[in-house]
Protein backbone atom coordinates (compact mmCIF):
# COMPACT_ATOMS: atom_id res chain seq x y z
CA UNK A 1 0.00 0.00 0.00
CA UNK A 2 2.79 2.20 1.02
CA UNK A 3 4.32 1.79 -2.33
CA UNK A 4 1.29 2.41 -4.10
CA UNK A 5 0.57 5.38 -2.24
CA UNK A 6 4.19 6.86 -3.67
CA UNK A 7 3.30 6.40 -7.10
CA UNK A 8 0.24 7.82 -7.00
CA UNK A 9 -0.22 11.24 -8.76
CA UNK A 10 -3.40 11.99 -6.84
CA UNK A 11 -3.08 15.35 -5.89
CA UNK A 12 -4.07 15.38 -1.78
CA UNK A 13 -5.60 18.48 -0.22
CA UNK A 14 -3.19 20.92 1.49
CA UNK A 15 -1.12 19.63 4.67
CA UNK A 16 -3.55 21.63 7.78
CA UNK A 17 -0.57 23.43 8.71
CA UNK A 18 -0.56 25.60 5.63
CA UNK A 19 -4.42 26.27 5.20
CA UNK A 20 -4.68 26.99 9.03
CA UNK A 21 -1.81 30.13 8.13
CA UNK A 22 -3.86 30.88 5.21
CA UNK A 23 -6.77 31.34 7.56
CA UNK A 24 -5.10 33.66 10.05
CA UNK A 25 -3.37 35.86 7.77
CA UNK A 26 -6.20 35.90 5.60
CA UNK A 27 -9.49 36.27 8.06
CA UNK A 28 -8.00 36.91 11.21
CA UNK A 29 -9.25 40.30 12.99
CA UNK A 30 -6.76 41.68 15.44
CA UNK A 31 -9.12 42.68 18.22
CA UNK A 32 -6.59 43.66 20.94
CA UNK A 33 -5.12 47.12 21.62
CA UNK A 34 -2.24 45.93 24.36
CA UNK A 35 -0.98 43.60 20.74
CA UNK A 36 -1.43 47.51 18.75
CA UNK A 37 0.11 49.26 21.39
CA UNK A 38 2.68 46.90 21.79
CA UNK A 39 3.49 46.39 17.88
CA UNK A 40 3.80 50.45 17.90
CA UNK A 41 6.61 49.83 20.17
CA UNK A 42 8.10 47.29 18.11
CA UNK A 43 8.36 49.30 14.93
CA UNK A 44 9.83 52.23 16.65
CA UNK A 45 12.37 50.23 18.52
CA UNK A 46 13.28 48.03 15.17
CA UNK A 47 13.88 50.58 13.31
CA UNK A 48 15.98 52.50 16.17
CA UNK A 49 18.28 49.35 15.61
CA UNK A 50 18.46 49.93 11.77
CA UNK A 51 19.74 53.07 13.02
CA UNK A 52 22.88 52.25 15.59
CA UNK A 53 23.37 49.38 13.09
CA UNK A 54 24.00 52.29 10.25
CA UNK A 55 27.65 53.03 12.11
CA UNK A 56 28.78 49.89 11.80
CA UNK A 57 30.68 49.29 8.47
CA UNK A 58 30.37 45.38 8.10
CA UNK A 59 26.64 46.11 7.66
CA UNK A 60 26.30 48.68 5.64
CA UNK A 61 28.73 46.98 3.00
CA UNK A 62 25.43 44.80 3.00
CA UNK A 63 23.24 47.32 1.59
CA UNK A 64 21.67 48.63 -1.74
CA UNK A 65 21.19 46.46 -4.95
CA UNK A 66 22.47 43.28 -5.06
CA UNK A 67 24.69 44.11 -8.11
CA UNK A 68 25.85 47.94 -8.77
CA UNK A 69 23.09 49.80 -10.68
CA UNK A 70 20.19 47.90 -9.65
CA UNK A 71 18.88 50.40 -8.38
CA UNK A 72 15.04 50.66 -8.81
CA UNK A 73 14.02 54.68 -8.63
CA UNK A 74 10.45 55.35 -6.78
CA UNK A 75 10.55 51.63 -4.82
CA UNK A 76 11.27 50.91 -1.55
CA UNK A 77 13.25 52.77 0.37
CA UNK A 78 15.81 51.75 2.95
CA UNK A 79 16.20 53.29 5.91
CA UNK A 80 18.79 55.46 7.17
CA UNK A 81 19.96 55.32 3.47
CA UNK A 82 19.01 56.66 -0.18
CA UNK A 83 18.22 53.53 -1.62
CA UNK A 84 14.99 52.47 -3.46
CA UNK A 85 15.56 48.75 -4.64
CA UNK A 86 12.76 46.30 -5.92
CA UNK A 87 10.99 45.01 -2.61
CA UNK A 88 13.03 41.16 -2.81
CA UNK A 89 16.54 43.07 -2.31
CA UNK A 90 14.99 46.08 0.10
CA UNK A 91 13.26 43.68 2.22
CA UNK A 92 17.19 41.90 3.00
CA UNK A 93 17.87 45.56 3.34
CA UNK A 94 15.78 46.26 6.06
CA UNK A 95 16.10 42.79 7.88
CA UNK A 96 20.18 43.25 7.75
CA UNK A 97 19.68 46.33 9.35
CA UNK A 98 17.03 45.74 12.20
CA UNK A 99 18.51 42.05 13.13
CA UNK A 100 22.24 43.12 12.79
CA UNK A 101 23.05 44.52 16.41
CA UNK A 102 21.05 41.38 17.81
CA UNK A 103 19.33 44.42 20.06
CA UNK A 104 15.64 43.68 18.49
CA UNK A 105 12.70 42.28 19.93
CA UNK A 106 13.10 38.00 20.54
CA UNK A 107 11.06 35.10 21.15
CA UNK A 108 11.92 32.36 23.30
CA UNK A 109 10.22 28.56 23.31
CA UNK A 110 11.80 25.26 22.07
CA UNK A 111 12.54 27.39 18.96
CA UNK A 112 13.80 31.47 19.64
CA UNK A 113 14.22 33.69 17.46
CA UNK A 114 13.53 37.76 16.57
CA UNK A 115 9.52 38.29 15.31
CA UNK A 116 10.52 41.81 14.30
CA UNK A 117 12.84 40.11 11.31
CA UNK A 118 10.08 40.28 9.62
CA UNK A 119 9.87 44.07 9.25
CA UNK A 120 12.57 43.54 6.73
CA UNK A 121 9.71 41.93 4.25
CA UNK A 122 6.86 43.74 5.66
CA UNK A 123 8.08 47.19 5.20
CA UNK A 124 9.81 46.71 1.84
CA UNK A 125 6.81 45.21 0.53
CA UNK A 126 4.67 48.21 2.12
CA UNK A 127 6.52 51.23 1.14
CA UNK A 128 6.69 49.64 -2.83
CA UNK A 129 3.02 48.85 -3.11
CA UNK A 130 2.25 52.77 -1.79
CA UNK A 131 5.19 54.24 -4.22
CA UNK A 132 5.09 51.97 -7.12
CA UNK A 133 1.23 51.03 -7.21
CA UNK A 134 -0.34 54.28 -5.54
CA UNK A 135 -1.75 51.62 -2.68
CA UNK A 136 -3.19 53.71 0.38
CA UNK A 137 -1.28 52.13 3.61
CA UNK A 138 -0.93 53.48 6.92
CA UNK A 139 1.42 52.58 9.73
CA UNK A 140 -1.40 50.71 11.16
CA UNK A 141 -1.75 48.77 8.81
CA UNK A 142 2.12 47.99 8.96
CA UNK A 143 1.43 47.15 12.47
CA UNK A 144 -1.45 45.07 11.77
CA UNK A 145 0.76 42.64 9.31
CA UNK A 146 3.87 42.69 12.05
CA UNK A 147 1.35 41.19 14.34
CA UNK A 148 0.22 38.61 12.52
CA UNK A 149 3.59 37.80 11.41
CA UNK A 150 4.95 37.77 15.01
CA UNK A 151 2.45 34.90 15.78
CA UNK A 152 3.08 32.60 13.05
CA UNK A 153 6.32 32.61 13.91
CA UNK A 154 6.15 32.73 17.72
CA UNK A 155 3.13 29.99 17.96
CA UNK A 156 5.42 27.76 15.85
CA UNK A 157 8.34 28.05 17.69
CA UNK A 158 6.34 27.46 20.88
CA UNK A 159 6.50 23.73 20.60
CA UNK A 160 8.60 23.27 17.66
CA UNK A 161 12.42 22.95 18.31
CA UNK A 162 14.17 23.53 14.46
CA UNK A 163 17.44 23.79 16.74
CA UNK A 164 17.23 20.43 17.62
CA UNK A 165 17.63 19.05 14.06
CA UNK A 166 20.47 21.52 13.00
CA UNK A 167 18.03 24.42 11.39
CA UNK A 168 18.46 28.13 12.09
CA UNK A 169 15.38 29.66 13.18
CA UNK A 170 15.25 32.31 10.15
CA UNK A 171 12.95 29.18 8.66
CA UNK A 172 10.27 30.77 10.63
CA UNK A 173 11.34 34.20 9.76
CA UNK A 174 10.63 33.20 6.25
CA UNK A 175 7.47 31.30 6.76
CA UNK A 176 6.09 34.11 8.51
CA UNK A 177 7.31 36.68 5.82
CA UNK A 178 5.91 34.68 2.76
CA UNK A 179 2.33 34.33 3.98
CA UNK A 180 1.79 37.98 5.06
CA UNK A 181 3.65 39.58 2.09
CA UNK A 182 1.53 37.09 -0.08
CA UNK A 183 -1.46 38.65 1.44
CA UNK A 184 -0.64 42.25 1.74
CA UNK A 185 0.66 41.70 -2.52
CA UNK A 186 -3.53 40.89 -2.81
CA UNK A 187 -3.09 37.04 -2.69
CA UNK A 188 -6.29 34.79 -1.56
CA UNK A 189 -6.18 31.50 0.50
CA UNK A 190 -4.30 29.80 -2.14
CA UNK A 191 -2.12 31.99 -3.33
CA UNK A 192 -0.92 31.99 0.59
CA UNK A 193 -0.82 28.19 0.47
CA UNK A 194 1.03 28.00 -2.59
CA UNK A 195 3.47 30.43 -1.28
CA UNK A 196 3.81 28.67 1.92
CA UNK A 197 4.46 25.39 0.33
CA UNK A 198 7.56 26.80 -1.25
CA UNK A 199 9.11 28.41 1.81
CA UNK A 200 8.88 24.88 3.12
CA UNK A 201 10.30 23.55 -0.29
CA UNK A 202 13.57 25.69 1.04
CA UNK A 203 14.06 23.61 3.92
CA UNK A 204 16.27 25.40 6.22
CA UNK A 205 19.44 27.15 6.69
CA UNK A 206 22.08 25.14 8.68
CA UNK A 207 22.59 26.73 12.73
CA UNK A 208 26.38 26.09 12.34
CA UNK A 209 26.92 29.81 11.53
CA UNK A 210 25.80 30.70 15.38
CA UNK A 211 27.62 28.17 16.95
CA UNK A 212 31.72 27.44 17.55
CA UNK A 213 33.58 26.78 16.02
CA UNK A 214 31.89 28.25 12.97
CA UNK A 215 30.55 31.20 14.69
CA UNK A 216 30.92 34.42 11.83
CA UNK A 217 28.71 37.75 11.05
CA UNK A 218 26.22 35.46 8.33
CA UNK A 219 23.83 35.59 11.72
CA UNK A 220 23.51 39.07 11.38
CA UNK A 221 22.00 38.68 7.69
CA UNK A 222 20.37 35.16 7.81
CA UNK A 223 16.88 36.96 9.06
CA UNK A 224 17.70 39.83 6.33
CA UNK A 225 18.36 36.54 3.82
CA UNK A 226 14.92 34.70 4.49
CA UNK A 227 13.35 38.17 4.35
CA UNK A 228 13.57 38.44 0.75
CA UNK A 229 13.41 34.98 -0.41
CA UNK A 230 9.78 35.49 1.58
CA UNK A 231 8.73 38.49 -0.95
CA UNK A 232 10.31 36.33 -3.92
CA UNK A 233 7.89 33.47 -3.43
CA UNK A 234 5.26 35.87 -2.40
CA UNK A 235 5.65 37.87 -5.80
CA UNK A 236 5.70 34.54 -7.67
CA UNK A 237 2.43 33.08 -6.42
CA UNK A 238 0.93 36.43 -6.56
CA UNK A 239 1.89 37.70 -10.18
CA UNK A 240 3.47 34.66 -11.76
CA UNK A 241 0.89 32.41 -10.44
CA UNK A 242 3.61 28.98 -9.46
CA UNK A 243 1.80 26.32 -9.12
CA UNK A 244 1.82 25.02 -4.95
CA UNK A 245 2.34 21.45 -3.43
CA UNK A 246 0.12 20.84 -1.02
CA UNK A 247 1.47 17.87 0.71
CA UNK A 248 5.03 19.94 1.10
CA UNK A 249 5.25 18.50 4.74
CA UNK A 250 3.71 15.11 5.18
CA UNK A 251 4.85 13.53 1.84
CA UNK A 252 6.35 10.50 2.68
CA UNK A 253 9.93 10.00 2.11
CA UNK A 254 10.04 13.77 0.13
CA UNK A 255 8.15 15.78 2.74
CA UNK A 256 9.51 18.27 5.28
CA UNK A 257 8.64 16.51 8.67
CA UNK A 258 10.84 13.15 6.79
CA UNK A 259 13.43 14.98 5.38
CA UNK A 260 13.96 17.78 7.87
CA UNK A 261 12.05 16.77 11.17
CA UNK A 262 13.06 13.35 12.05
CA UNK A 263 9.28 12.37 10.74
CA UNK A 264 7.41 14.38 13.22
CA UNK A 265 4.54 17.06 12.55
CA UNK A 266 4.40 19.87 13.62
CA UNK A 267 3.05 20.46 17.39
CA UNK A 268 1.17 23.60 18.11
CA UNK A 269 0.50 24.88 21.61
CA UNK A 270 -2.48 27.22 20.67
CA UNK A 271 -4.43 29.15 18.31
CA UNK A 272 -3.32 32.12 16.23
CA UNK A 273 -4.80 35.20 17.99
CA UNK A 274 -2.34 38.01 19.32
CA UNK A 275 -0.26 36.13 21.95
CA UNK A 276 2.97 36.46 20.33
CA UNK A 277 2.84 40.54 20.05
CA UNK A 278 1.86 40.85 23.50
CA UNK A 279 4.42 38.90 24.93
CA UNK A 280 7.47 39.28 23.10
CA UNK A 281 10.35 40.43 24.79
CA UNK A 282 12.15 43.40 23.77
CA UNK A 283 15.77 44.32 24.17
CA UNK A 284 15.95 47.17 25.99
CA UNK A 285 19.67 47.73 27.90
CA UNK A 286 22.07 45.60 26.22
CA UNK A 287 22.48 44.10 22.61
CA UNK A 288 23.33 40.67 23.98
CA UNK A 289 21.72 37.01 23.11
CA UNK A 290 18.48 37.20 24.97
CA UNK A 291 19.50 34.11 27.51
CA UNK A 292 22.37 36.27 28.70
CA UNK A 293 20.18 39.51 29.20
CA UNK A 294 19.84 38.54 33.10
CA UNK A 295 22.98 37.58 33.43
CA UNK A 296 24.49 40.92 31.98
CA UNK A 297 22.33 42.57 34.43
CA UNK A 298 23.06 40.74 37.42
CA UNK A 299 26.91 41.81 36.13
CA UNK A 300 26.14 45.14 36.26
CA UNK A 301 24.68 45.19 39.63
CA UNK A 302 28.23 43.56 40.90
CA UNK A 303 30.21 45.86 39.17
CA UNK A 304 30.54 47.84 41.98
CA UNK A 305 31.55 45.25 44.21
CA UNK A 306 34.02 43.42 41.93
CA UNK A 307 35.51 46.28 39.50
CA UNK A 308 38.65 46.91 42.32
CA UNK A 309 39.17 43.47 42.50
CA UNK A 310 39.32 41.98 39.32
CA UNK A 311 42.69 40.09 40.07
CA UNK A 312 41.63 39.08 43.13
CA UNK A 313 38.81 36.38 41.37
CA UNK A 314 38.66 33.11 42.32
CA UNK A 315 35.90 31.57 40.32
CA UNK A 316 32.36 32.87 38.65
CA UNK A 317 29.29 30.78 39.15
CA UNK A 318 26.49 31.73 36.29
CA UNK A 319 23.48 29.82 37.03
CA UNK A 320 21.51 29.84 33.76
CA UNK A 321 18.53 27.98 31.53
CA UNK A 322 19.46 24.50 29.35
CA UNK A 323 18.81 26.38 26.29
CA UNK A 324 21.11 28.88 27.33
CA UNK A 325 23.79 26.55 28.25
CA UNK A 326 22.94 25.07 24.79
CA UNK A 327 23.13 28.55 22.89
CA UNK A 328 26.21 30.81 24.47
CA UNK A 329 28.14 28.15 26.91
CA UNK A 330 31.28 28.90 25.08
CA UNK A 331 34.60 28.67 26.21
CA UNK A 332 38.64 29.12 24.43
CA UNK A 333 39.37 31.79 21.84
CA UNK A 334 36.88 33.96 20.31
CA UNK A 335 37.37 35.08 16.81
CA UNK A 336 34.86 37.94 15.91
CA UNK A 337 32.27 39.65 17.07
CA UNK A 338 29.49 37.18 16.30
CA UNK A 339 31.89 34.49 18.56
CA UNK A 340 31.80 37.22 21.35
CA UNK A 341 27.70 38.78 21.49
CA UNK A 342 26.99 35.09 21.53
CA UNK A 343 29.26 33.67 24.27
CA UNK A 344 27.69 33.98 27.84
CA UNK A 345 30.94 34.36 29.81
CA UNK A 346 32.51 36.86 27.13
CA UNK A 347 28.88 38.91 28.37
CA UNK A 348 28.81 38.64 31.69
CA UNK A 349 32.97 39.56 32.26
CA UNK A 350 32.71 42.74 30.52
CA UNK A 351 29.99 44.61 32.72
CA UNK A 352 31.85 42.90 35.60
CA UNK A 353 34.56 44.56 34.32
CA UNK A 354 33.43 47.69 33.04
CA UNK A 355 30.44 48.72 33.89
CA UNK A 356 28.57 48.40 30.76
CA UNK A 357 27.69 46.19 27.62
CA UNK A 358 27.60 48.41 24.19
CA UNK A 359 27.81 46.97 20.82
CA UNK A 360 31.14 47.85 20.59
CA UNK A 361 32.47 45.87 23.23
CA UNK A 362 31.91 43.11 20.85
CA UNK A 363 34.52 44.93 18.96
CA UNK A 364 38.55 43.73 18.14
CA UNK A 365 39.97 46.16 20.58
CA UNK A 366 37.87 46.26 24.10
CA UNK A 367 38.40 41.72 23.64
CA UNK A 368 42.18 42.37 23.21
CA UNK A 369 41.72 43.46 27.40
CA UNK A 370 42.97 40.13 29.09
CA UNK A 371 41.60 40.92 31.98
CA UNK A 372 37.92 39.41 30.07
CA UNK A 373 39.45 35.97 28.91
CA UNK A 374 41.23 36.13 32.51
CA UNK A 375 37.93 36.21 33.88
CA UNK A 376 36.17 33.66 31.18
CA UNK A 377 38.24 30.95 31.94
CA UNK A 378 37.53 31.32 36.01
CA UNK A 379 33.48 31.20 34.96
CA UNK A 380 31.38 27.90 35.53
CA UNK A 381 28.34 27.91 34.08
CA UNK A 382 25.62 25.49 35.19
CA UNK A 383 21.65 24.30 34.70
CA UNK A 384 19.98 25.82 37.21
CA UNK A 385 16.58 23.50 36.75
CA UNK A 386 14.33 25.93 38.05
CA UNK A 387 15.45 28.63 35.13
CA UNK A 388 14.22 26.11 32.60
CA UNK A 389 10.89 25.31 34.24
CA UNK A 390 9.91 28.70 34.07
CA UNK A 391 11.54 29.43 30.61
CA UNK A 392 8.76 26.81 29.13
CA UNK A 393 6.07 27.47 31.53
CA UNK A 394 3.79 29.53 29.21
CA UNK A 395 2.12 31.51 31.73
CA UNK A 396 6.30 32.75 32.97
CA UNK A 397 8.21 32.58 30.01
CA UNK A 398 10.70 33.76 32.23
CA UNK A 399 14.83 33.82 31.37
CA UNK A 400 16.33 33.70 34.63
CA UNK A 401 19.86 34.17 35.23
CA UNK A 402 21.93 34.23 38.58
CA UNK A 403 25.97 35.35 38.93
CA UNK A 404 28.02 34.86 42.07
CA UNK A 405 31.95 36.12 42.45
CA UNK A 406 34.03 34.32 44.48
CA UNK A 407 37.30 36.20 45.84
CA UNK A 408 40.78 34.14 46.96
CA UNK A 409 40.60 35.33 50.53
CA UNK A 410 37.78 33.38 50.68
CA UNK A 411 34.96 36.20 50.29
CA UNK A 412 32.32 36.16 48.12
CA UNK A 413 29.18 38.69 46.60
CA UNK A 414 26.08 37.91 47.09
CA UNK A 415 24.09 35.78 44.68
CA UNK A 416 22.33 38.14 42.25
CA UNK A 417 19.28 36.19 40.74
CA UNK A 418 17.02 37.88 38.03
CA UNK A 419 13.85 35.84 36.76
CA UNK A 420 12.98 37.98 33.82
CA UNK A 421 14.67 41.22 32.16
CA UNK A 422 13.51 44.52 31.88
CA UNK A 423 12.10 43.86 28.49
CA UNK A 424 9.88 41.20 29.73
CA UNK A 425 6.00 41.65 29.62
CA UNK A 426 6.11 41.99 33.23
CA UNK A 427 8.07 44.78 33.51
CA UNK A 428 6.58 47.09 30.22
CA UNK A 429 5.60 50.17 32.19
CA UNK A 430 9.25 50.54 33.54
CA UNK A 431 10.62 49.24 30.35
CA UNK A 432 8.81 51.46 27.78
CA UNK A 433 10.70 54.83 28.94
CA UNK A 434 13.53 53.75 28.70
CA UNK A 435 12.96 52.27 24.94
CA UNK A 436 11.62 55.43 23.75
CA UNK A 437 15.01 56.73 25.50
CA UNK A 438 17.20 54.00 23.02
CA UNK A 439 14.61 55.22 20.32
CA UNK A 440 15.52 59.05 20.98
CA UNK A 441 19.05 57.98 20.83
CA UNK A 442 19.57 56.18 18.04
CA UNK A 443 18.03 58.64 15.97
CA UNK A 444 19.22 61.28 16.99
CA UNK A 445 23.00 59.81 16.15
CA UNK A 446 21.88 58.84 12.18
CA UNK A 447 19.40 61.41 10.99
CA UNK A 448 18.51 65.11 10.67
CA UNK A 449 17.34 66.68 13.77
CA UNK A 450 14.16 68.44 11.82
CA UNK A 451 13.71 64.44 11.09
CA UNK A 452 14.07 63.11 14.30
CA UNK A 453 12.06 65.30 16.14
CA UNK A 454 8.88 64.61 14.14
CA UNK A 455 9.74 61.24 14.79
CA UNK A 456 9.88 61.87 18.68
CA UNK A 457 6.57 64.33 17.86
CA UNK A 458 4.95 61.10 16.51
CA UNK A 459 5.93 58.74 19.35
CA UNK A 460 3.93 60.68 21.74
CA UNK A 461 0.80 61.03 19.45
CA UNK A 462 -0.04 57.13 18.71
CA UNK A 463 -2.92 58.08 16.67
CA UNK A 464 -1.45 60.53 14.82
CA UNK A 465 1.71 57.78 13.81
CA UNK A 466 -0.77 55.23 13.03
CA UNK A 467 -2.48 57.71 10.39
CA UNK A 468 0.27 58.15 8.64
CA UNK A 469 0.59 56.84 4.92
CA UNK A 470 3.39 54.33 5.20
CA UNK A 471 6.04 56.29 2.46
CA UNK A 472 5.58 59.50 4.70
CA UNK A 473 6.79 57.29 8.02
CA UNK A 474 9.69 55.99 5.87
CA UNK A 475 10.64 59.26 4.30
CA UNK A 476 11.30 60.31 7.70
CA UNK A 477 14.14 57.67 7.99
CA UNK A 478 15.65 58.86 4.98
CA UNK A 479 19.07 60.22 4.87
Amino acid sequence: MADLDLRSAVRPDPDPPMVDIADYVIDYRIESQEAYDTARHMLLDSLACAMLAMKFPDCVKHLGPLVPGGELPGGATVPGTTFELDPAQAAFNIGTLVRWLDFNDTWLAAEWGHPSDNLGAILAVADYLARKEGRTITVRDVLGWTIKAHEVQGVYALQNSFNRVGLDHVILVRLASTAVATAMLGGGKDEVITAVSHSWIDNGALRTYRHAPNTGPRKSWAAGDACRRAVIHALNAVHKKVVGYPSVLSASTWGFYDVAFKGRPFAFERPFGSYVMENVLFKISYPAEFHAQTAVECAMRLHGQVRDRIGEVDRILIETQEAGIRIIDKTGPLANYADRDHCLQYMVAVPLIFGRLTAADYGDEVAADPRIDALRGKMAVVENPRFTQDYFDQDKRYIGNAVQVFFMDGSSTGKESIDYPIGHRRRRAEGIPILMAKCDAAMRAHLPVGQADRLMALTRTPEALESLPVQEFMNLYRV
